[in-house]
């Protein structure tokens, strides 16, 4: 994992999206099992969103998707990814969270 950055499809025909992301979410956490993914994906279907919850995406965007649209997905995902690291070993608790993502809305002009 840390030698590549994969830009991974779903729909693959010798390794596929799903059984990548099984693999990664089953290796150790200091070798990437918490990297953020995105089901980026021109399946619409309520079953391949299941299916790629279900294997370890945190999100299933389906296609097409406005560019601002992904670029707000990705921060947030990015966000989320930052606070879990921020409170990690110290007893991060829900109202931590919502603090910090107050603090982030605040910063970002939002109410």
């Amino acid at each position: 994992m840390e030698a590549a950055r994969p830009d991974i499809h779903i729909g693959m025909p010798e390794e596929d999206g799903y059984s990548l992301i099984r693999k990664i979410r089953a290796l150790s956490p200091e070798h990437g099992a918490n990297v953020p993914a995105i089901a980026l994906t021109g399946y619409v279907r309520v079953e391949e969103r299941m299916r790629a919850l279900e294997a370890g995406y945190q999100m299933f965007v389906p296609k097409p998707v406005e560019t601002s649209e992904l670029i707000a997905i990705i921060g947030d995902l990015c966000r989320t990814k930052q606070l879990a690291i921020a409170g990690s070993g110290r007893g991060f608790n829900r109202r931590d969270t919502k603090s910090e993502l107050r603090a982030i809305a605040t910063s970002q002009g939002v109410n």
